[in-house]
């Protein structure tokens, strides 16, 4: 059976894919950016704009790291806002579930559902360092264990609160405004190791009954985590054997849960160049490629592995030759992707043994492991690229990031969209109302 392709829009915040310094690159705070993404999304009959959320500024150095964004918006407010500009995208957020509390984003989430008609989407991760903790007032950091525990329970309660009406309670007179429904409704009670909490949840029921839940861990806790309890999971899995075993996998662990394959669909995140031919394509990929990493980005990447000053080397000269330095990480405070180099020694040589077999420069290594460039080509090209990885079971659609803000992804509506369409395997008009609908989700009981 031909499955059809489900697409979203990732508005990107701390990346290494944005090039900031192209003419067309736009605000990441001013509101007529979000608009732009998110209605060309819609235009494309996408299933929802995806929203990142970045709690501190990250450091490096003592200094905010060169590829962060300076001033993001606060996401319920921003997608808030962006319902009332879109009628049928879906509008999807990043919320923290370690640093926050269940009855305050459930409220949040609740609010957004009712305001958009059922287009609410919610991607609930955890975080794991105490630099950002610093930024709460629960502050520190938590172990991973520790993270998907609280994680799991506070998605449970949300739930909880979000169950806690029925669509029969809503009832009030007209005249006075006076509620007269179940003296019940919004009431709930939770009792664990993680929230002690009761009282009277006071947004009913929304359209939904609940946002859509997104989630994006890797680890085995976090695929057990999506498994049990997410519609939806980001990968970073774009290539064909890669996103076959990861699709196998979570998909696989699904029926413990008494759950079925169509209940969770299955996104990796995925960059995209255009050319009016392939060859085009790849020499655009090329230039944009070294726009992502300049000379000073490629030295703070450096810097992530061999955890010292760098700063006296010349990016377009030889990788280091001093050794990492193995311990803890102080030059990349606050910098997620320090959790990658478990052993800096043996990553170190897989530079150096790259960088002498192909003769790069201390930037073009960090261009090769840093390259995130998922579909090249024509848009034919990219359209059957995509079409097959869909088809194949690597994924069930793709979050598509585009490396320039806010209009870098016009081309691909406009161009690999309707080729899509001509196959039949997207869709032409939305078909339903809720976010639900477009991903292809039952409607909750």
């Amino acid at each position: 059976m031909t499955k059809k392709i489900h697409l979203a829009a990732h508005f990107p915040g701390v990346n290494n894919t944005t090039v900031w310094s192209d003419p067309a690159g736009g605000s990441h705070i001013e509101f007529d950016s979000f608009v732009h993404l998110a209605q060309t999304a819609e235009r494309a009959k996408f299933d929802f704009f995806f929203l990142a959320e970045g709690l501190r500024l990250r450091e490096q150095g003592g200094k905010i790291y060169d590829l962060d964004v300076v001033g993001r918006p606060d996401t319920f407010t921003v997608l808030a806002a962006l319902a009332a500009v879109t009628e049928r995208l879906g509008l999807t957020g990043t919320i923290n579930s370690t640093f926050n509390e269940p009855y305050e984003v459930a409220r949040q989430f609740a609010s957004l559902d009712h305001l958009s008609d059922g287009r609410a989407g919610w991607n609930v991760v955890t975080s794991w360092d105490a630099f950002t903790g610093e930024n709460f007032r629960r502050g520190g950091f938590l172990a991973q264990e520790d993270r998907y525990a609280r994680a799991k329970e506070f998605l449970a309660t949300a739930a909880e609160l979000f169950d806690s009406w029925r669509g029969d309670e809503i009832v009030a007179d007209k005249d006075s405004g006076v509620f007269l429904g179940d003296a019940n409704a919004g009431a709930f009670r939770h009792q664990g190791e993680q929230f002690d909490i009761s009282g009277r949840f006071n947004v009913p029921r929304s359209p939904q009954g609940r946002p859509v839940i997104l989630q994006a861990g890797d680890s085995d806790e976090g695929r057990e985590f999506a498994a049990a309890t997410a519609d939806a999971i980001f990968s970073r899995y774009g290539t064909l054997a890669e996103g076959q075993a990861f699709y196998s996998d979570v998909k696989g662990r699904l029926a413990k849960y008494g759950r079925t394959p169509d209940q969770l669909v299955i996104l990796p995140a995925a960059t995209f160049t255009l050319g009016d031919t392939d060859a085009d394509a790849q020499e655009k990929a090329a230039v944009i490629r070294r726009q992502q990493v300049s000379g000073q980005t490629a030295i703070k990447f450096a810097e992530q592995l061999w955890n010292r000053d760098l700063s006296g080397y010349d990016p377009d000269g030889p990788l280091p030759d001093v050794e990492p330095l193995v311990g803890e990480n102080t030059i990349s405070r606050g910098r997620a992707s320090v959790r990658m180099f478990r052993d800096p020694l043996a990553v170190a040589q897989q530079w150096r043994d790259l960088a002498a077999e192909n003769k790069l420069s201390l930037r073009e290594v960090v261009i090769e492991v840093t390259g995130r460039q998922n579909f090249i080509g024509s848009a034919s090209t990219v359209a059957e690229q995509i079409n097959t990885l869909v088809q194949e079971d690597a994924s069930d659609g793709f979050i598509l990031v585009p490396h320039i803000t806010p209009g870098g992804l016009d081309e691909f509506a406009d161009t690999v969209v309707p080729l899509l369409q001509e196959r039949g395997v997207f869709r032409t008009e939305y078909e339903g109302e809720t976010l639900r609908d477009h991903l292809g989700l039952a409607p909750l009981p």
